[in-house]
């Protein structure tokens, strides 16, 4: 009986212990076919911006930090 009872305790023991395991995270990652600028095809853009156009694309992401997402200029 008591061999039994060490038995399923290391099995226990041991299935816990391999529930603490990180899968490996090799490659599968995002990959960059296109330029960030050549769009999304989605019809949610920004008024203003046409896709493929690289200067509009910067325009667009200056105006985006300077008067939205600047803090300093917000709460002032």
């Amino acid at each position: 009986m008591k061999r039994i009872s060490i038995t399923l305790t290391s099995v226990l023991a041991l299935g816990g212990l391999s529930a603490c395991t990180e899968k490996p995270q090799t490659g599968g990652g995002v990959t960059h076919d296109a330029a960030p600028y050549a769009g999304t095809g989605s019809n949610f853009t920004q008024p203003g911006w046409k896709a493929g156009d690289k200067a509009s694309w910067e325009q667009q992401l200056k105006a985006r930090q300077q008067y939205s997402q600047n803090e300093y200029t917000r709460t002032q």
